[in-house]
């Protein structure tokens, strides 16, 4: 909890921060560093914050500067999971203030994620009383052995729920994990995930063995489906065949099972924090008594599903925005005569990490290169996180190095780099990682003048048109922003016609239990044999599928430059 305090803090702009818990009726995790030592919240303070938690909605007072208020006030309520107030995340500034649109947007969004982890928490110590609960009725199955195994079976059944959906990232692996949960214990033989978008059920699929025919992929909330009476209801609806609908054209449960010759079907709805998010239908074949017991072991298993596909919904929101933000941050290659250009980037394989990698091309300004147009820059660069900070650190390094170049023509790619140090020391930008920045200018006879300046990047790799190839291993070290600058070398190289030159990030070499200096060596080879008349995006392509680790931990991008040897 102090680092909601403390990020609540950095995020606003106010010099003091705490948590108000509720149950204790005082403040807790008030840092050293957002909370003058030995010192104590005031009672106007506490008074603020137990005025949120009785009210339930968040207080925004400013302080001006007449003295009116003794300081600024900014408390959100922190929400359980059925509703009730468990404290205040707040921030105090003693200074004249008033607060923003973003202010009051920014610290909503951090007490939203401090309530999740709370309520994380308390479901941790529900998984704990389950267990206890369990191991109550293994002990009680003395003398009645066959109803205390049919009870520890369905614990054990809520127990699998609450710990395999826990982890779950992707509508598709929840639905996954459901159907083997309940495969196992309730053995239903149809299952039907369906969620609400825009007044309709959108049935989500899962690579599961005998799902059956094809059926549409959603169908209106307002239909007689039972499915959609659940979720307009909110309550469970049981059926048993023949179905009493008054359409004939519905089936028992869900358009899933229409052509399924069901016996019993139940369709439970899924609730979310703050509203219904659709519903999750089972079918048996034959008849299958729904008892009190069988009741509560399903509604509890729709409560876990609900909040397995809650996070879902909303990494992928921040999946999405992030992914966007880092592929609009990716460059549009430029048209340049005398040089062909590709570049070829993939995501890491879990959704959740989105990194810092990226690359750059672009014009260098006239007089760059002894007053002649036509340079070139070029960069593949690593920003070390795999987050939206890291994507959004991975935009400003690019654009500031871009202004590097811009900033100081006729200079080299290792003045760009210690420009852009400086430039991120001055502003206070934490960016660290590795790049290799180029400046490639037209020659005579189809030659090209090549400049780099290696950052700690992975060396970059120059086939000729022989069939060999070397790596360019002249490198400094890597960027940190708690490393002072220093001056960085620069490295010359002419490369003639035929030659392709190949920047990459260490995603493409990296791979647990695996010899990177022999993932190198391979990739050269590769390089070194391709065919010359094989097209560059076809050939990054090729390098990434054959070198490439299958599963990849960690984003990746190739870069690769040839010089036509019809110049």
């Amino acid at each position: 909890m102090n680092r909601f305090a403390r990020l609540a803090t950095r995020v606003v702009g106010a010099p003091l921060g705490l948590l108000w818990l509720e149950a204790a009726g005082e403040a807790a995790g008030a840092l050293s560093e957002c909370w003058p030592p030995e010192t104590e919240p005031s009672r106007d303070v506490l008074e603020c914050c137990r005025r949120v938690a009785q009210s339930g909605r968040p207080q925004f007072l400013a302080r001006t500067g007449d003295g009116a208020a003794a300081f600024a006030f900014a408390g959100v309520p922190l929400i359980g999971g059925s509703g009730e107030v468990l404290g205040v995340l707040a921030v105090i500034d003693p200074a004249p203030r008033e607060w923003s649109e973003g202010d009051v947007t920014d610290l909503s969004d951090l007490a939203a994620a401090c309530s999740a982890q709370m309520r994380m928490r308390t479901r941790s110590e529900n998984r704990r009383q389950a267990r206890v609960a369990a191991e109550d009725a293994a002990q009680a199955a003395q003398g009645v052995a066959h109803r205390a195994q049919e009870r520890l079976i369905r614990s054990e059944l809520l127990l699998r729920a609450s710990e395999d959906l826990a982890d779950t990232s992707g509508l598709e692996e929840v639905r996954q994990r459901v159907g083997d949960l309940v495969s196992g214990d309730l053995k239903p033989v149809c299952i039907d995930l369906a969620l609400l978008h825009h007044g309709a059920l959108h049935h989500v699929r899962a690579p599961l063995a005998g799902e059956g025919p094809a059926v549409p992929e959603s169908f209106d909330v307002g239909s007689p489906w039972p499915a959609a009476q659940a979720v307009r209801e909110n309550r469970m609806i049981v059926v048993d065949a023949p179905p009493k609908a008054a359409d004939p054209g519905v089936g028992l449960a869900s358009p899933a099972f229409a052509d399924q010759d069901l016996a019993t079907a139940v369709c439970l709805p899924l609730r979310g924090t703050h509203r219904i998010l659709g519903t999750l239908v089972l079918g048996w074949d034959t008849l299958y008594p729904i008892g009190v017991e069988e009741r509560a072991v399903l509604t509890t298993i729709a409560g876990y599903t609900a909040q397995a596909v809650e996070r879902a919904l909303h990494l992928d929101e921040r999946v999405t925005a992030a992914r966007q933000l880092q592929r609009a941050m990716l460059t549009e290659l430029p048209d340049t005569p005398g040089l062909e250009l590709a570049a070829l980037y993939r995501p890491a394989l879990r959704d959740d990490m989105v990194g810092g990698d990226w690359y750059d091309a672009y014009p260098l300004p006239t007089g760059a290169h002894d007053g002649a147009p036509g340079g070139l820059a070029l960069t593949v660069g690593d920003i070390t996180g795999h987050d939206m900070q890291a994507a959004a650190l991975m935009g400003q390094v690019r654009s500031m190095l871009r202004q590097a170049d811009h900033d100081h023509p006729g200079k080299g790619p290792d003045q760009a780099l210690t420009a852009l140090e400086h430039a991120c020391r001055r502003l206070d930008l934490p960016a660290s990682g590795t790049a290799v920045h180029a400046h490639l200018h037209p020659a005579s006879d189809g030659y090209w003048h090549l400049k780099w300046s290696n950052a700690g990047h992975p060396a970059p790799l120059l086939a000729t048109a022989g069939g060999t190839a070397e790596s360019l291993t002249e490198h400094d070290i890597l960027l940190h922003h708690a490393l002072p600058p220093r001056a960085r070398t620069c490295a010359v190289r002419s490369l003639p016609p035929g030659s392709t030159l190949l920047l990459y990030t260490d995603g493409l070499v990296e791979e647990p239990g695996q010899d990177i200096e022999a993932s190198i060596d391979r990739l050269a080879h590769l390089l070194a044999t391709a065919s010359p008349g094989v097209r560059l995006p076809a050939l990054l392509q090729s390098l990434l599928d054959t070198v490439g680790p299958r599963e990849a931990q960690d984003d990746t991008v190739l870069f690769a430059v040839r010089i036509p040897t019809d110049n």
